[in-house]
């Protein structure tokens, strides 16, 4: 059977832990032939905090990990089993094998040989928008700060008459 890459859903902020359990877990059940590769995708950036530069490893897709892997009846029982991960991406029941060009899109994002999108931004400070999901559906507020590298805002709406300052996805707001 031929190796492919899948790609894991895992608890957000466990990629790294997830990673050592699946390898761990591999070894120990003689299954290094068979789950190959684990990888993180993620990037080196410069952060500036207290006026300091740090370099900091950021994950392209929190939340996911690739596994290089043949797909059968053990291997998926090992990966489903291994603690904080949630499933595969799928496709109806199936899970969804990366074609050879998009595995190869993201490690060249992973090595700086493609560049990765920019996110565009949508919303400005002091832009009027409306929740459209979520605990403050149907309320609307000014856009108050936005964080496109999250795709958040934070938005000042009025809650018992009272203003309240909250963060949500471009996703569930829509310009008014």
């Amino acid at each position: 059977m031929e190796k492919k890459w899948y790609i894991i859903t895992t608890y957000s902020g466990y990629e790294e832990k997830v990673k050592a359990n699946l390898e761990y877990r591999a070894r120990t059940n003689a299954m290094t032939e068979s789950i190959s590769q684990v990888l993180i995708p993620k990037e080196n950036v410069i952060e500036i905090k207290g006026g300091k530069k740090k370099t900091v490893s950021r994950k392209f897709y929190p939340g996911y990990i690739l596994v290089e892997m043949d797909m059968n009846d053990d291997t998926w029982t090992i990966v489903r089993n291994t603690p904080k991960v949630t499933g595969f991406v799928r496709a109806g029941i199936k899970p969804l094998a990366l074609s050879e060009e998009q595995f190869a899109t993201i490690k060249g994002q992973v090595d700086g040989n493609i560049p990765r999108p920019k996110h565009v931004v949508e919303y400005e400070k002091g832009q009027l928008v409306r929740v459209t999901e979520g605990p403050f559906t149907n309320f609307s507020g000014v856009v108050e700060e936005v964080y496109p590298e999250r795709m958040k805002v934070k938005v000042m709406v009025s809650v018992f008459n009272r203003p309240t300052l909250v963060e949500v996805e471009f996703r569930y707001i829509e310009k008014q």
